[in-house]
């Protein structure tokens, strides 16, 4: 089962991020701009979802993926650890949220970009 440390983890491991505490929680940035963040008691995070997307995958997944009520103006979506497959997929979320965040000079270089 992945848990926090895997976030921690796998996001310090794409290019350029640095974690930094805001909101007394760890957030994840690349070039200044948050793209996961690691709320409340670490059974979660946050990652940036467009809104059509993000309603398509709660549709879908609704045991994996939901949105707090605060959040629900936003382009972030919330993923419970314990409902992954496995790491595979959670580098595959935390990827995804970090080219939304990244420059095109990074993602452009990145494997798997093109």
């Amino acid at each position: 089962m992945t848990d926090s440390d895997d976030v921690r983890r796998l996001a310090l491991s794409l290019p350029e991020t640095v974690e930094k505490i805001a909101w007394g929680m760890p957030t994840f940035r690349v070039a200044g701009k948050m793209f996961v963040t690691v709320p409340d008691d670490e059974s979660s995070f946050a990652v940036r979802c467009p809104v059509l997307e993000r309603q398509e995958l709660i549709a879908a997944e609704p045991e994996k993926f939901w949105v707090p009520p605060h959040e629900a103006a936003s382009s972030w979506v919330r993923v419970r650890l314990a409902a992954l497959e496995d790491v595979d997929e959670l580098r595959d979320i935390l990827v995804d949220s970090w080219r939304q965040a990244a420059p095109t000079r990074l993602t452009d270089s990145f494997p798997g970009s093109g």
